[in-house]
């Protein structure tokens, strides 16, 4: 049956969720939306909470008049489907190649972080302080369905998995030239102060990527950075 109401309560809880506001349960949940997110989340074996699609649109899911469905969705019109998630997190990070965000800010850095750590095969995105949440709705849609494949954590610097190294444009070495062995956990801070000196000094390396510019925005560090540490030989391999 065709949803035409404005007060219906499922719509209603989709808005919420999208200002990243809690079910009515309790649970954690979140929206994502368009035809490719949806395929990525059914690849990636995930099972919606709640399913969506325009009327007459031909896609799984309760149908909704198209207006409705537009005016419950963070793209506005031309949305043709969208789906409800629970969230998933790891109890702690996992190596043997991790990121860990520090007052990465922006959502959309967040999802892009996310692809790029999807394409270079880094096993959990830790979330520290300050840092956007990767359920939101600007974080899932950059991520380009990578939130559905690459485990989450939250955790302070102090609980990183093996070797940390934190990049800083200060340090006198080249990322390309740090020896790897074993676990690593990659530090990315914000992009207009980078990381904190306190978690500077506890990290186990520093390291910069050499560039002309003043700098490079989170996302590309990180997937510079991710990038350059997948070609370096590791010393027990």
């Amino acid at each position: 049956m065709t949803i035409t109401s404005h007060q219906n309560q499922k719509l209603k809880e989709i808005r919420k969720l999208n200002q990243r506001r809690k079910a009515r349960d309790g649970a954690q949940r979140f929206v994502a939306e368009g035809e490719d997110l949806l395929q990525a989340a059914d690849q990636a074996g995930w099972i919606p909470v709640e399913r969506y699609c325009a009327e007459g649109s031909g896609l799984p899911g309760t149908p909704v008049s198209p207006e409705l469905l537009a005016g419950a969705s963070e793209l506005g019109s031309g949305t043709r489907t969208l789906a409800v998630y629970d969230e998933r997190w790891l109890p702690q990070p996992q190596g043997p190649l991790a990121v860990y965000l520090h007052g990465v800010a922006d959502p959309g850095n967040v999802g892009t972080i996310l692809r790029s750590a999807e394409a270079f095969q880094a096993s959990t995105v830790v979330l520290g302080p300050g840092t956007a949440d990767p359920y939101g709705p600007k974080a899932v849609r950059a991520s380009m369905g990578a939130i559905f494949t690459v485990p989450v954590a939250r955790a302070s610097p102090d609980h990183l998995p093996g070797t940390t190294i934190a990049l800083d444009a200060k340090s006198e070495r080249p990322l390309a030239e740090i020896e790897l062995d074993g676990e690593i956990t990659l530090l990315i801070g914000a992009e207009r102060h980078g990381l904190p000196e306190d978690i500077l000094k506890r990290a186990d390396r520093t390291a910069r990527i050499p560039i002309s510019s003043h700098s490079l925005n989170a996302a590309m560090a990180a997937t510079v950075a991710l990038y350059e540490l997948r070609r370096i030989p590791r010393s027990n391999s």
